[in-house]
C-alpha cells in the first residue's frame, strides 16, 4: 500500500512538472512570434492557465521570462527595456488578483485582474517614458502599451477559460 501511495505521489509530481514545462515553453516561444497582440494574448493565457492548473507561485515564476526573451530576440524594442520590470510586475499583479478572486466569480476576476494590470502598466510606463523621452512620444507609447496590455489580458484570460474547460473534460 505504501508503494502505491509513493507511486501516486511520483506520478502527480511528474504531471505537475510536465504542466509547468508546457506552460513555460509557451511563454518562451510566444515572444518569437513578433506580434505584440498575439504574444501578449498567449502570455496572459498562460498565466491564467498556470493559476488554474498549478498555483500562483508557478504563474509568478512563468511571468519572469517573456519580456526578457522578447528583448533578447529583438521582438521588444530596446527603448522599452526600462519598462521590463514593470511588465513583470503587471503580470504578477494579473496572476495575483485573478488567483484571489477566481473562486468567487471567474469573469469578475478576469476583468478586475486585466484592468489592474492595464492601469498599473499604463501609469508605470507613462512615468518611465516621461523620464527618458519627450512628453508627446511618452504619451503615445504609454497609451499604446497600456491599451495593448488591456486587450491581451482580456483576450488571453477568455482564451484560457475555454482551453481550461476543454482540458478539464
Amino acid at each position: 500500500m505504501k508503494n502505491l501511495r509513493t507511486l501516486a505521489l511520483e506520478n502527480e509530481n511528474l504531471l505537475t512538472g510536465i504542466k509547468f514545462a508546457v506552460l513555460l515553453s509557451l511563454v518562451l516561444i510566444a515572444p518569437l512570434i513578433g506580434n505584440q497582440l498575439v504574444t501578449g494574448t498567449i502570455v496572459n493565457m498562460t498565466l491564467i492557465l498556470a493559476i488554474l492548473t498549478l498555483n500562483l507561485r508557478s504563474a509568478i515564476l512563468i511571468s519572469l521570462f517573456p519580456s526578457f526573451i522578447a528583448l533578447i530576440s529583438g521582438t521588444l524594442n530596446p527603448a522599452l527595456a526600462p519598462v521590463i520590470p514593470f511588465i513583470i510586475l503587471s503580470n504578477i499583479l494579473l496572476a495575483s488578483i485573478f488567483n484571489y478572486f477566481k473562486n468567487r466569480d471567474y469573469w469578475m476576476s478576469i476583468v478586475a485582474a486585466s484592468f489592474a494590470k492595464f492601469i498599473f502598466l499604463y501609469l508605470s510606463s507613462l512615468f518611465i517614458f516621461e523620464l527618458i523621452l519627450k512628453e508627446q512620444i511618452a504619451d503615445m507609447l504609454s497609451t499604446t502599451m497600456g491599451l495593448f496590455q488591456l486587450i491581451t489580458a482580456l483576450s488571453g484570460s477568455i482564451l484560457a477559460y475555454f482551453i481550461y474547460k476543454f482540458i478539464k473534460k
